[in-house]
Protein backbone atom coordinates (compact mmCIF):
# COMPACT_ATOMS: atom_id res chain seq x y z
CA UNK A 1 0.00 0.00 0.00
CA UNK A 2 3.02 2.25 0.44
CA UNK A 3 5.97 2.61 -1.92
CA UNK A 4 9.25 4.51 -1.95
CA UNK A 5 9.07 5.08 -5.67
CA UNK A 6 7.36 3.70 -8.73
CA UNK A 7 9.25 0.60 -9.82
CA UNK A 8 8.48 -1.47 -12.94
CA UNK A 9 6.26 -4.33 -11.90
CA UNK A 10 5.48 -2.95 -8.44
CA UNK A 11 1.93 -2.55 -7.23
CA UNK A 12 0.54 1.00 -7.51
CA UNK A 13 0.01 2.41 -4.07
CA UNK A 14 -2.33 4.95 -2.50
CA UNK A 15 0.04 6.17 0.19
CA UNK A 16 3.70 6.74 -0.73
CA UNK A 17 6.84 6.64 1.36
CA UNK A 18 8.71 9.89 0.86
CA UNK A 19 12.47 9.69 1.05
CA UNK A 20 12.73 13.41 1.66
CA UNK A 21 11.23 13.27 5.17
CA UNK A 22 13.47 14.43 7.97
CA UNK A 23 13.84 11.69 10.59
CA UNK A 24 14.88 14.04 13.37
CA UNK A 25 11.79 16.23 13.27
CA UNK A 26 8.11 15.48 13.73
CA UNK A 27 6.26 14.51 10.55
CA UNK A 28 2.48 14.73 10.30
CA UNK A 29 -0.05 12.86 8.18
CA UNK A 30 -3.81 13.49 8.07
CA UNK A 31 -6.08 10.63 7.01
CA UNK A 32 -9.86 10.53 6.58
CA UNK A 33 -11.47 7.41 8.06
CA UNK A 34 -15.00 6.14 8.62
CA UNK A 35 -15.69 5.37 12.27
CA UNK A 36 -17.78 2.43 13.46
CA UNK A 37 -20.75 4.77 14.09
CA UNK A 38 -20.66 5.91 10.45
CA UNK A 39 -19.12 9.33 11.09
CA UNK A 40 -16.18 10.48 8.96
CA UNK A 41 -13.24 11.60 11.10
CA UNK A 42 -9.85 13.06 10.30
CA UNK A 43 -7.03 11.22 12.00
CA UNK A 44 -3.77 13.01 12.65
CA UNK A 45 -0.72 10.75 12.78
CA UNK A 46 2.52 12.32 13.95
CA UNK A 47 5.93 10.65 14.08
CA UNK A 48 8.76 12.12 16.14
CA UNK A 49 12.07 10.55 15.20
CA UNK A 50 14.00 12.31 17.95
CA UNK A 51 11.61 11.13 20.69
CA UNK A 52 11.06 7.81 18.86
CA UNK A 53 7.30 8.07 19.29
CA UNK A 54 4.13 7.99 17.21
CA UNK A 55 0.91 9.85 18.09
CA UNK A 56 -2.54 9.24 16.62
CA UNK A 57 -5.46 11.57 17.38
CA UNK A 58 -9.06 11.93 16.20
CA UNK A 59 -12.46 13.16 17.37
CA UNK A 60 -15.38 10.76 17.70
CA UNK A 61 -18.90 11.55 16.54
CA UNK A 62 -19.96 12.44 20.10
CA UNK A 63 -17.14 14.99 20.39
CA UNK A 64 -14.79 12.81 22.47
CA UNK A 65 -11.13 13.43 21.61
CA UNK A 66 -9.09 10.21 21.48
CA UNK A 67 -5.28 10.32 21.59
CA UNK A 68 -2.97 7.31 21.30
CA UNK A 69 0.80 7.51 21.79
CA UNK A 70 3.40 4.78 21.24
CA UNK A 71 6.68 5.39 23.07
CA UNK A 72 9.17 3.03 21.41
CA UNK A 73 12.05 4.05 23.70
CA UNK A 74 10.25 2.90 26.82
CA UNK A 75 8.02 0.30 25.12
CA UNK A 76 4.93 1.98 26.54
CA UNK A 77 1.63 2.94 24.95
CA UNK A 78 -0.81 5.54 26.26
CA UNK A 79 -4.49 6.14 25.55
CA UNK A 80 -6.26 9.36 26.49
CA UNK A 81 -9.95 10.13 26.16
CA UNK A 82 -11.33 13.65 26.68
CA UNK A 83 -15.04 12.98 27.08
CA UNK A 84 -17.52 15.84 26.88
CA UNK A 85 -19.35 16.23 30.19
CA UNK A 86 -23.06 16.54 30.89
CA UNK A 87 -23.52 19.66 33.06
CA UNK A 88 -27.19 18.83 33.60
CA UNK A 89 -26.01 15.68 35.39
CA UNK A 90 -23.50 17.54 37.55
CA UNK A 91 -20.43 16.87 35.39
CA UNK A 92 -17.60 19.19 34.44
CA UNK A 93 -17.14 20.46 30.89
CA UNK A 94 -15.20 17.32 30.08
CA UNK A 95 -13.80 14.27 31.82
CA UNK A 96 -10.33 12.91 31.06
CA UNK A 97 -9.24 9.28 31.23
CA UNK A 98 -5.74 7.91 30.70
CA UNK A 99 -4.70 4.27 30.27
CA UNK A 100 -1.09 3.05 30.19
CA UNK A 101 0.11 -0.39 29.08
CA UNK A 102 3.21 -2.03 27.64
CA UNK A 103 3.86 -1.64 23.91
CA UNK A 104 4.38 -4.98 22.18
CA UNK A 105 6.23 -5.63 18.94
CA UNK A 106 4.30 -5.42 15.66
CA UNK A 107 1.52 -3.29 17.15
CA UNK A 108 2.36 -0.27 15.00
CA UNK A 109 5.13 0.59 12.54
CA UNK A 110 8.30 2.32 13.86
CA UNK A 111 8.48 6.11 14.11
CA UNK A 112 11.17 6.20 11.41
CA UNK A 113 8.86 4.50 8.91
CA UNK A 114 5.83 6.55 10.00
CA UNK A 115 7.76 9.78 9.43
CA UNK A 116 8.15 8.89 5.75
CA UNK A 117 4.49 8.31 4.94
CA UNK A 118 2.75 10.59 2.46
CA UNK A 119 -0.76 10.51 1.00
CA UNK A 120 -1.42 10.44 -2.71
CA UNK A 121 -5.15 11.18 -2.34
CA UNK A 122 -5.87 13.11 0.90
CA UNK A 123 -9.62 13.21 0.17
CA UNK A 124 -10.08 9.43 0.08
CA UNK A 125 -11.81 7.72 3.02
CA UNK A 126 -9.58 4.93 4.31
CA UNK A 127 -10.62 1.50 5.52
CA UNK A 128 -8.27 -0.81 7.41
CA UNK A 129 -7.09 -3.99 5.70
CA UNK A 130 -7.22 -6.00 8.93
CA UNK A 131 -9.67 -5.73 11.82
CA UNK A 132 -7.78 -7.04 14.82
CA UNK A 133 -9.37 -8.70 17.86
CA UNK A 134 -10.53 -6.32 20.59
CA UNK A 135 -8.38 -6.29 23.73
CA UNK A 136 -10.25 -6.50 27.04
CA UNK A 137 -8.05 -4.98 29.71
CA UNK A 138 -8.55 -5.07 33.48
CA UNK A 139 -7.02 -1.76 34.60
CA UNK A 140 -6.81 -2.56 38.30
CA UNK A 141 -3.97 -0.20 39.29
CA UNK A 142 -3.97 3.59 39.62
CA UNK A 143 -0.91 5.56 38.48
CA UNK A 144 0.58 8.48 40.43
CA UNK A 145 0.98 11.27 37.87
CA UNK A 146 3.80 13.01 39.76
CA UNK A 147 5.92 9.83 39.61
CA UNK A 148 4.80 8.49 36.24
CA UNK A 149 7.77 9.98 34.36
CA UNK A 150 9.52 6.74 35.30
CA UNK A 151 7.25 4.92 32.83
CA UNK A 152 7.50 7.45 30.00
CA UNK A 153 8.44 11.09 29.55
CA UNK A 154 5.14 11.53 27.67
CA UNK A 155 2.83 10.61 30.55
CA UNK A 156 2.73 14.08 32.12
CA UNK A 157 1.69 15.86 28.91
CA UNK A 158 -0.74 13.13 27.90
CA UNK A 159 -2.37 12.47 31.26
CA UNK A 160 -2.12 15.75 33.21
CA UNK A 161 -5.83 16.47 32.70
CA UNK A 162 -6.81 13.02 33.93
CA UNK A 163 -5.15 13.58 37.34
CA UNK A 164 -6.57 10.71 39.43
CA UNK A 165 -8.08 8.83 36.50
CA UNK A 166 -4.86 7.23 35.22
CA UNK A 167 -4.90 3.45 35.11
CA UNK A 168 -2.73 0.47 34.22
CA UNK A 169 -2.70 -3.32 34.64
CA UNK A 170 -1.18 -5.32 37.48
CA UNK A 171 0.66 -7.56 34.98
CA UNK A 172 2.37 -4.48 33.52
CA UNK A 173 3.20 -3.16 36.98
CA UNK A 174 5.09 -6.38 37.77
CA UNK A 175 7.11 -5.95 34.59
CA UNK A 176 7.97 -2.31 35.38
CA UNK A 177 8.90 -3.10 38.99
CA UNK A 178 11.32 -5.73 37.71
CA UNK A 179 12.88 -3.03 35.52
CA UNK A 180 13.46 -0.76 38.53
CA UNK A 181 10.39 1.50 38.50
CA UNK A 182 9.52 2.56 42.05
CA UNK A 183 6.48 1.06 43.74
CA UNK A 184 5.31 4.56 44.75
CA UNK A 185 4.20 5.08 41.14
CA UNK A 186 1.34 2.63 41.62
CA UNK A 187 -1.66 2.04 43.88
CA UNK A 188 -3.65 -1.18 43.69
CA UNK A 189 -7.36 -0.44 43.33
CA UNK A 190 -10.05 -2.36 45.26
CA UNK A 191 -10.62 -5.81 43.76
CA UNK A 192 -13.85 -7.80 43.49
CA UNK A 193 -12.83 -9.92 46.49
CA UNK A 194 -12.39 -6.68 48.49
CA UNK A 195 -15.85 -5.44 47.50
CA UNK A 196 -17.99 -8.60 47.15
CA UNK A 197 -21.15 -6.70 46.12
CA UNK A 198 -19.36 -4.51 43.56
CA UNK A 199 -21.67 -3.94 40.62
CA UNK A 200 -20.92 -2.83 37.11
CA UNK A 201 -21.65 0.86 36.63
CA UNK A 202 -24.08 -0.10 33.87
CA UNK A 203 -26.36 -1.85 36.40
CA UNK A 204 -25.83 0.49 39.38
CA UNK A 205 -28.47 3.17 40.00
CA UNK A 206 -26.84 4.88 42.99
CA UNK A 207 -24.72 7.79 41.71
CA UNK A 208 -22.55 7.72 44.85
CA UNK A 209 -21.94 3.98 44.88
CA UNK A 210 -18.61 2.43 43.86
CA UNK A 211 -18.78 0.31 40.73
CA UNK A 212 -16.80 -1.30 37.92
CA UNK A 213 -16.63 1.06 34.94
CA UNK A 214 -16.12 0.12 31.30
CA UNK A 215 -14.78 2.35 28.57
CA UNK A 216 -14.29 1.28 24.95
CA UNK A 217 -12.49 2.94 22.06
CA UNK A 218 -11.29 1.91 18.62
CA UNK A 219 -8.33 3.00 16.56
CA UNK A 220 -10.09 2.77 13.21
CA UNK A 221 -7.06 3.06 10.91
CA UNK A 222 -3.33 2.96 11.60
CA UNK A 223 -0.22 1.47 9.93
CA UNK A 224 0.44 -1.74 11.85
CA UNK A 225 3.03 -3.60 9.74
CA UNK A 226 5.63 -2.92 7.05
CA UNK A 227 5.38 -4.75 3.74
CA UNK A 228 8.41 -6.02 1.87
CA UNK A 229 8.74 -6.64 -1.87
CA UNK A 230 11.47 -8.14 -4.06
CA UNK A 231 13.03 -6.31 -6.97
CA UNK A 232 12.44 -7.94 -10.35
CA UNK A 233 15.36 -6.42 -12.20
CA UNK A 234 18.91 -5.14 -11.77
CA UNK A 235 21.81 -6.47 -9.77
CA UNK A 236 19.74 -6.49 -6.58
CA UNK A 237 17.14 -8.80 -8.09
CA UNK A 238 15.47 -10.83 -5.40
CA UNK A 239 16.62 -8.66 -2.47
CA UNK A 240 13.72 -7.43 -0.31
CA UNK A 241 12.95 -3.74 0.14
CA UNK A 242 10.27 -1.85 2.09
CA UNK A 243 7.42 -1.24 -0.33
CA UNK A 244 4.41 -0.39 1.79
CA UNK A 245 2.39 -0.80 4.95
CA UNK A 246 -0.52 -2.86 6.17
CA UNK A 247 -3.32 -0.92 7.85
CA UNK A 248 -5.20 -2.22 10.87
CA UNK A 249 -8.20 -1.37 13.03
CA UNK A 250 -8.24 -2.36 16.70
CA UNK A 251 -10.59 -1.91 19.63
CA UNK A 252 -9.80 -1.69 23.34
CA UNK A 253 -12.18 -2.22 26.24
CA UNK A 254 -10.93 -0.99 29.61
CA UNK A 255 -12.50 -2.03 32.91
CA UNK A 256 -11.58 -0.25 36.14
CA UNK A 257 -12.85 0.65 39.60
CA UNK A 258 -14.45 4.03 40.29
CA UNK A 259 -15.44 5.32 43.72
CA UNK A 260 -18.73 6.81 42.46
CA UNK A 261 -21.14 5.91 39.68
CA UNK A 262 -21.29 9.51 38.42
CA UNK A 263 -17.66 9.17 37.26
CA UNK A 264 -18.83 6.66 34.65
CA UNK A 265 -22.07 8.00 33.16
CA UNK A 266 -21.31 6.71 29.64
CA UNK A 267 -21.45 3.07 30.81
CA UNK A 268 -25.15 2.42 30.29
CA UNK A 269 -26.95 -0.92 30.32
CA UNK A 270 -27.76 -2.19 26.82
Amino acid sequence: MFSRRDRPGSVRTVLLVALVASLGAAAELRVRVRLSDGHIAEETLEADGEQDSVTLEFKQGDGTLITFLADFKQEVKLFRALILGEPERGQNQYQALCFITRLNSNEIIPSESMARLRQKNPHAIRSAEERRTEDQLAMNVAVNLSRAWQLSAHVHNMCAEAQEAIYTREVDVKHWLDKGVEGSVFEILPQEEDVPDLQTCATSRDMWQACSCRYSLRLEWYPCLLKYCRSREGVSKGSPYKCGIKSCSKGYRFEYYVAHRHLCLWDEET
